[in-house]
């Protein structure tokens, strides 16, 4: 998988949006470069909500271990529902295993170091052994996504 193939991947069934903040726009410097994937049908970027997948390309300040200062090296994350995160990973969101974990270790599914204990699974250079697992993970992220948004956009009941 190419990280241009992530917005692809996360939904068929439209309302993908990806953004990229640039040098000069309204957000920070630390998210330059980065490539962020939600659902929004208006094409409007969202400014109250998180994104269901993150693309990154280069380390941040409080978030080295990933070493993606590499030529090449990009990081995807996604949220996924508990469960799922238990099934990639091994363990509960905000479980932490005891032993070490090589946060920069490729094509392997790790909690996220800063915000696995949220439910978000990354993976370094996925390849074959993340792909097949990644792909539907990224397309129920964004139907998760959809959800959200339609149901905050519902008349209140009663």
């Amino acid at each position: 998988m190419t990280l241009e193939q992530v917005p692809t991947a996360a939904g068929s069934s439209g309302g993908v949006l990806e953004f990229a903040p640039r040098a000069g726009s309204e957000h920070p410097p630390i998210p330059w470069g980065d490539r962020f994937v939600c659902y929004a049908p208006d094409a409007e970027v969202p400014g109250n909500r998180q994104p269901s997948a993150t693309i990154v390309t280069k380390n941040h300040p409080d978030d080295t271990g990933l070493r993606l200062d590499a030529p090449g090296r990009w990081h995807l994350s996604i949220h996924v529902r508990p469960a799922l995160f238990a099934d990639l990973i091994g363990h509960a969101p905000g479980s932490w295993p005891v032993v070490p974990v090589d946060f920069s270790e490729a094509d392997v599914f790790l909690p996220h170091p800063l915000h696995g204990h949220h439910g978000w699974v990354a993976v370094v250079d996925p390849g074959p052994r993340t792909i097949p697992r990644a792909l539907p993970a990224l397309r129920e992220a964004h139907l998760a996504d959809q959800r959200r948004v339609e149901r905050r956009q519902e008349p209140p009941r009663g």
